[in-house]
């Protein structure tokens, strides 16, 4: 019997209740066609109703796509994610307080298919104490309806550990390139490799069904083995969905480059214009060592890698993301989460398993709101939650951290002469006296004696054991002024105060390598 149906048959498989987890990245990895024709289906008849929506990664094209189809009252009543700032409706759902809302960390729920998969009792982890995933703070529950206990407490051995439970599983929406007709999938044309082998696996343990969008199909037996990375036993249903529907990233259909099929030229990439960003990204490669693991979130820290690769010094360490990529340079912007060039592409769980167990030796992070106690939020602005993504489970694992990102949101500044002069000043400071949520705990990072950096444009900060301390100053800014009256806290000064190089503002640079330790 074929194992292929229509998207409309594919939708109508999802009935009332069910608990229901998709393979995303952005919109990589996303079912899309069949999330549009579920929302269709919603709309037209009112079913399915009361669904429950689990998805690690953000899931969206920050506009209509992605989990945004399915944010209608009455279709989701709960959602377990790691991150909606790529779906705008569902978030809304969410900020309205309409339904259920659980986001924990990205790490946490990609490993979380292997643990149902296997009959465990869910993952057992460090990672999350001291923030707001943290049981004792909201144990993830972002909405007054969230009532269930999804974290608790543990003691192993005499130390505290984190349990994140196992949830029931009804129905998996994965996606592939291609399926054969006896349901085996191969992903060359994906930009990574994600976890839709454990979720097709856990689906299949807890007796519900898996539903496959692809783009091909082949003859039975035509695909290679070791390029089926789910093989046909665990899936149920293979439905076909035009190029559209299948997005490679968020901004690409398809770029042969981004999936591992061929190379372009680095010197291709256009290189961080010159400004507050670049000033931050070069001040922060600067904390670079030969040799070193590095990861780079989305946003301010991307840079970073523009700037790597224009000082010809890229090939002096590992860049790799979470989603599993080693090498090259990671994309940015709406192609984030795939990387140009890389070496190696590595299962998103597996990805999480080395990260949690210590193997970065550094992250470069988004710095969206930090406090007095070296506390960080990246996944809450008023009544906006968006969640953490990966951020907890990199920053807290991760050897060293450097957060980077604009003293205060839009301010305006000039970097003539190798100085920076305040021409405007911002209105929303980000430095501020405590938090509204806890993404980073910088107790935690305290207790456990991690190099913990903040790097701006204007200063450079650094979490030490007495607390948050000054320690360079951008040349030709007044340190009460433009730094200290900026703050909503006031940082310890450092006795040795430095001024941060002088070459990095300026247009042209050249100077990474003699920066970087071995």
């Amino acid at each position: 019997m074929s194992k292929v149906i229509s998207l409309a048959e594919a939708a109508g498989l999802i009935k009332d209740g069910d608990s229901v987890a998709w393979s995303t990245v952005g919109m990589s990895f996303f079912a899309e066609a069949v999330a549009d024709k579920l929302e269709q289906r919603f709309l037209e008849t009112g079913h399915p109703k009361n669904v429950t929506l689990i998805h690690d990664c953000g899931c969206g094209d920050g506009k209509n796509g992605g989990m945004s189809h399915l944010a209608h009252t009455g279709l989701v009543k709960r959602l377990i994610s790691g991150h909606t700032g790529q779906a705008p409706k569902m978030a809304g759902l969410v900020a309205d307080d309409a339904i259920e809302a659980y986001l924990l960390p990205q790490g946490v729920l990609t490993t979380m298919w292997r643990q149902i998969a296997g009959n465990k009792p869910g993952v057992i982890t460090k990672v999350g104490m001291g923030t707001y995933v943290d049981p004792l703070v909201s144990g993830g529950k972002v909405t007054s309806l969230a009532k269930e206990d999804l974290v608790k407490h543990i003691e192993i051995e005499g130390e505290d550990w984190l349990l994140y439970k196992t949830f029931p599983l009804d129905v998996v929406v994965i996606r592939a390139t291609t399926a054969d007709e006896h349901g085996n999938l191969s992903v060359e044309e994906e930009a990574m490799l994600a976890e839709i082998l454990p979720m097709a696996q856990a689906a299949r343990n807890r007796g519900g069904i898996v539903i496959a969008q692809v783009k091909y199909l082949a003859e039975a037996k035509t695909l290679k083995p070791k390029d089926v990375k789910v093989p046909g036993v665990l899936v149920d249903y293979v439905t076909v969905a035009a190029p559209e529907q299948h997005m490679q990233t968020i901004a690409t259909v398809y770029n042969p480059s981004l999936a591992g099929n061929s190379k372009v030229p680095l010197n291709a990439i256009p290189p961080v214009p010159f400004g507050e960003r670049k000033i931050i990204a070069r001040r922060a490669a600067m904390e670079l060592s030969k040799g070193a693991i590095v990861n780079l979130g989305i946003g301010m820290p991307d840079g970073v890698a523009s700037v790597a690769a224009e000082e010809k010094v890229a090939n002096e360490f590992m860049l790799t993301t979470e989603l599993g990529t080693y090498g090259g340079i990671p994309a940015s912007g709406g192609d984030f989460g795939a990387a140009w060039n890389a070496e190696a592409i590595i299962e998103h769980e597996a990805q999480f398993d080395f990260y949690d167990g210590g193997g970065l030796d550094m992250a470069f992070l988004g710095l969206a709101q930090a406090d007095q106690y070296g506390n960080l939020n990246v996944s809450k602005f008023g009544p906006k939650v968006v969640g953490p993504g990966g951020f907890i489970n990199i920053s807290q694992s991760a050897k060293k951290i450097v957060f980077c990102g604009t003293l205060v949101n839009g301010a305006k500044l000039s970097f003539e002469g190798g100085k920076a002069t305040v021409l405007e000043e911002g209105r929303t400071r980000k430095f501020v006296q405590q938090v509204d949520h806890i993404t980073f705990s910088g107790e935690f990072a305290q207790a456990n004696e991690k190099p913990v950096f903040f790097i701006t444009e204007r200063c450079v900060l650094e979490l030490r054991k007495e607390g948050m301390v000054l320690t360079e100053i951008a040349p030709g800014l007044d340190l009460q002024k433009d730094v200290l009256d900026m703050m909503d806290f006031a940082p310890i000064v450092a006795e040795d105060l430095k001024t941060m190089p002088d070459e990095i503002f300026h247009e042209q640079w050249g100077g990474l390598a003699a920066y970087m330790q071995s």
